[in-house]
């Protein structure tokens, strides 16, 4: 038999049965559907960590206060600020970084002329701009004279320019920060978040002299962000910045440090490392269906060699081979995986279209996705169909023409 012959009766074949060849298919389109929605989900995670990890900038280093024990209960890094605007300038001059940005963080209410609300408020130096890969959509950025002469300006996110100063250029308008007038110079553009998960577009950038939080004593900062000048140099930043810190801080010995650095390509690490896992655990889920789908292919393929012995009968003694017989009934195991591909296909788009609407990252079906989900179901067809396939092509015509 040519394939199209093999084709035009796997399609007859599987028409005369239409309801019980859908519900055959069932598994297959919910398997082929859940295998390639999981793996594009997994690079639409992927590439969101990655765009998010582009907006804090590469080969980023983050110095918090440490940990510190007190009645044998550890605080959480950064609840007892010691780190100092003195080490900030000190670890900028390390050979290994590129630079280094102090920050100090508060939320604060903001009255936008007679508008209000409350938002997160950064106090810091222009080169944490740099540092972050933060641009200026409108205006300009604070500068090191707003710095040193602690200059009441501020750079608002472009979400609030939107909201607050839609009718109007923000830049040159006043805000009240902390009941103190803030002229805004910039509009921070792009989208992203901060490290404690504010998005850029809400945030308030003031110079760190002009930031009005009450600390301790003066001198004091939440974090300091810092940059290798590669991929390759992270270790080497790491260790001489503690090793920096530990001599300023005057901690010897076996004492542990009161400060932590973190690398924020670590933590990016970890969360695709989890989207991949996440992808392959659901992925596995879908391969199940596709095996279930397999497995009721083979059943229902089997009751149709049985329900058509007669025909089978009468083909070869008409001069039927028994690999034609073995095409025909391994071609309606196929072409039924491949309609139900197809169907999955569709079922994966529309998926891919629910987790767009949500307008949280952007899923897409890879052409690469489609071809292995493809194939993927030309292969359960043809493992899942031997053997009815096979089973068929061995009877002998005589016995199959003296059945009822």
């Amino acid at each position: 038999m040519k394939p199209l012959q093999i084709l035009n009766e796997a399609l007859r074949a599987l028409n005369s049965n239409r309801l019980r060849s859908a519900l055959t298919m069932l598994g297959v389109v919910i398997g082929i559907a859940s295998v390639l929605l999981m793996l594009s989900v997994g690079d639409a995670v992927r590439s969101y960590i990655a765009k998010e990890l582009a907006v804090l900038g590469s080969n980023q280093l983050i110095v918090q206060p440490g940990t510190p024990v007190e009645g044998g209960v550890r605080r959480r890094a950064g609840d007892t600020p010691n780190l100092t605007l003195d080490d900030a300038r000190a670890l900028a001059q390390l050979p290994s970084l590129r630079g280094a940005a102090p920050a100090l963080q508060g939320f604060f209410q903001l009255h936008y002329g007679d508008a209000n609300s409350n938002q997160t408020v950064l106090g810091t130096i222009p080169a944490m701009l740099e540092l972050r890969n933060w641009q200026i959509e409108r205006g300009v950025a604070i500068d090191e004279r707003d710095v040193q002469s602690a200059n009441r300006v501020a750079v608002i996110g472009s979400m609030l320019a939107r909201k607050y100063y839609a009718d109007r250029d923000p830049v040159g308008q006043v805000l009240r920060l902390d009941g103190q007038p803030f002229t805004i110079i910039g509009v921070l553009a792009g989208k992203g978040r901060t490290l404690d998960g504010t998005e850029l577009g809400e945030l308030t950038l003031v110079p760190i002299s002009a930031m009005p939080l009450r600390l301790a004593r003066p001198g004091l900062v939440h974090y300091i962000s810092l940059q290798a000048h590669s991929a390759k140099h992270m270790d080497d930043a790491r260790q001489d910045a503690e090793e920096l810190l530990r001599d300023r801080h005057h901690i010897t010995g076996d004492k542990k440090d009161d400060f932590v650095i973190t690398d924020l390509a670590s933590i990016a690490e970890t969360g695709t490392s989890i989207a991949t896992g996440l992808s392959v655990g659901l992925g596995v889920i879908g391969a199940i269906s596709l095996l279930v789908g397999g497995i009721g292919i083979m059943n229902i393929m089997l009751v149709s060699v049985s329900e058509r012995v007669r025909e089978i009968g009468i083909r070869m003694a008409i001069g039927a081979r028994p690999r034609d017989v073995l095409w025909q009934f391994l071609g309606e195991a196929l072409v039924l995986c491949l309609i139900g591909g197809v169907i999955g296909l569709g079922l994966a788009a529309l998926g891919a279209l629910g987790v767009n609407s949500l307008d949280k990252m952007s899923v897409s079906l890879s052409t690469q996705h489609m071809a292995v989900a493809v194939g993927f179901a030309s292969l359960v067809g043809l493992f899942f169909g031997y053997y009815p396939a096979r089973r068929a092509s061995t009877l002998l015509p005589i016995e199959c023409l003296r059945q009822d």
